[in-house]
């Protein structure tokens, strides 16, 4: 695989084995860690790799270097406007690249936990907003700042607008200014803020903490807490009962429930 996308773990001397459970997935395409296609194609192939690895209980998507991600490549885009059809077939396979990526850390089966410091712009913020959990360091800014070069980040507001109260999304959207990390856990993008020397290590306890609970449970979870999400209150509570069900005849329910009426560590099977 190449070095746009390099497998670290706990510490970055350690790239090779898994802590925990938790695959750690640093973004390294110096100096902005822009999404340019081999990028996304290269975090979509790792990704792909960790929903069928049964060690991998949680993911994490950080990033090398002082920016967490600036969205884009615009330089790479630009240069396919000499193209015949001026860039439009470049375009599209991007943004369906893009799109593809954003929802299928939404549909892993893994939970995928955000590692932001300093800056996540555009389709970077796009990524933060699409994973489960974000924790960023007090150093950390967010913007959607497309609005400023004319183009509306149309496509990072699909993920905004599913996380943040819509009139923030839309602040955020239409003056393309920066929030500090602060605001953007008032908005809902980010779950915690923390000094930066130890975001690693809080990160790293937020996912162990949840790559301790059953898989088999994670994966039900996650699925039916996005799905719910997009149907009407009758049709969600039909659903979601039917998932309660379902988990509940569970080998790891059966297993989980046990351990607690007899004051004891459950074994997940992951069945």
């Amino acid at each position: 695989m190449a070095d746009i996308v390099s497998l670290r773990r706990d510490e970055p001397e350690e790239t090779v084995a898994l802590d925990g459970g938790v695959l750690r997935m640093t973004l390294s395409n110096p100096p902005a860690n822009l999404l340019s296609l081999e990028v996304m194609r290269d975090l979509q192939a790792e990704l792909d790799r960790a929903a069928e690895d049964p060690a991998v209980r949680v993911v994490v998507i950080a990033a090398a270097g002082k920016l967490f991600c600036a969205g884009h490549d615009l330089k790479q885009m630009t240069a396919h406007r000499s193209d015949p059809d001026g860039g439009k077939a470049y375009f599209e396979e991007t943004f369906d690249t893009c799109s593809k990526l954003m929802q299928s850390i939404v549909r892993h089966p893994k939970p995928v936990i955000a590692e932001v410091d300093g800056v996540a712009t555009a389709a970077g913020c796009q990524l933060v907003a699409s994973c489960d959990l974000a924790i960023a360091s007090d150093q950390a800014t967010f913007g959607v700042n497309g609005i400023n070069v004319g183009l509306f980040c149309t496509t990072p507001g699909v993920a905004l607008v599913r996380g943040l109260k819509p009139k923030h999304a839309m602040e955020m959207l239409l003056t393309g200014e920066m929030v500090d990390a602060s605001t953007a856990r008032e908005f809902g993008l980010i779950n915690r803020v923390v000094p930066r020397e130890y975001l690693s290590q809080v990160v790293m306890k937020y996912a162990k903490t949840v790559a301790s609970k059953s898989p088999e449970t994670l994966r039900l979870g996650k699925e039916a807490f996005y799905r719910q999400a997009e149907m009407g209150l009758a049709e969600a509570y039909g659903y979601a009962s039917q998932v309660m069900v379902e988990n509940l005849l569970a080998a790891d329910a059966k297993e989980g429930i046990a351990a607690f009426i007899e004051k004891r560590k459950p074994e997940w099977k992951g069945e």
